[in-house]
């Protein structure tokens, strides 16, 4: 099958494209939207004068996804208790050879990161995530933006300060993160509460995320005790026909569980120093949805 140039171009760039919207958005469908948009641009634009496709791309992108995110602020939507960013799908495979590089990549999109880029401005997130998480010069990013680049230096020290005070700090290497998931959810399958506080930190949080649409603690629980109890008196009432995989999202590893087949619920830890700091539960099916495709 022939493709043409201007689709192939754009296929090479659509991981990088999904990647600055979905750091924008923390939705996944809504950054699928933008690159479509950012697709119907390339492919409708006169190309005549586009001496290099990725940095054009990587600004209709950004664009698109900051008037994206200033509809959603907007809105004001109410959320059903906590909200997490939607689960999405890592897999760096060899296209991130450095190891820096790719501790970098998984910490932009993990969910801690994202839910306090929540609170950031829509021109700052754009700023940080071209910035903190691509490497773009501040000449680039005040192009892609359409800013001066001294505003562009302070959005990004603003932003910078902003996420270093408020995410929590916890340990990124993939191995370590993974030994624990899974004595973790051993210790769970087993209803062994003992087990289980002694991989949880005394301030340990469990965040759930149900949007209202299944059962999820509506408020964070706090304390190694709560959530300990939590875990055994959810894994006692069971359920119906599991099957749990370990899979990476977010740039670390998770549990998917699965209920006859279909995405039933998430689980990923955030730890440091060999101790769970904390649990990101996601069972909104509107979040889940997208994640049948790992079975």
């Amino acid at each position: 099958m022939t493709v043409d140039p201007a689709t192939e171009v754009f296929e090479e760039h659509r991981p990088l494209l999904m990647g600055v919207a979905y750091r924008m958005l923390g939705r996944v469908a809504d950054a699928e939207d933008v690159v479509q948009d950012a697709w119907l641009r390339w492919s409708g634009d006169d190309r005549s004068d586009v001496r290099e496709p990725r940095g054009y791309l990587v600004r209709v992108t950004t664009r698109l996804a900051i008037d994206r995110l200033r509809r959603i602020k907007a809105r004001g939507e109410t959320y059903v208790g906590p909200w997490l960013p939607d689960p999405y799908v890592t897999d760096f495979g060899d296209t991130v050879a450095d190891t820096a590089e790719r501790a970098v990549l998984a910490e932009s999109v993990s969910l801690a990161v994202l839910v306090v880029m929540e609170t950031l401005s829509p021109l700052e997130r754009a700023v940080f995530v071209l910035r903190e998480a691509f490497g773009y010069p501040y000449a680039d990013i005040a192009a892609m933006t359409g800013r001066g680049e001294a505003a562009v230096r302070q959005l990004g020290a603003r932003a910078r300060r902003h996420v270093d005070e408020r995410r929590p700090r916890y340990d990124v290497d993939p191995a370590r993160r993974r030994a624990l998931t899974e004595r973790f959810l051993a210790a769970a399958a087993g209803g062994d509460l003992a087990g289980l506080m002694e991989l949880l930190a005394p301030d340990v949080r469990l965040v759930g995320d149900s949007g209202g649409k299944a059962r999820a603690p509506l408020r964070v629980l706090h304390g190694a005790d709560h959530v300990g109890r939590f875990f055994v008196g959810v894994v006692g009432k069971g359920v119906p026909d599991a099957d749990v995989l370990l899979v990476e999202l977010n740039g670390g590893p998770a549990a998917l569980v699965l209920s006859g087949g279909k995405p039933d619920t998430v689980v990923q830890l955030d730890v440091d120093e060999g101790r769970v700091r904390t649990v990101h539960v996601l069972r909104n099916p509107g979040k889940l949805a997208r994640l049948a495709a790992l079975r």
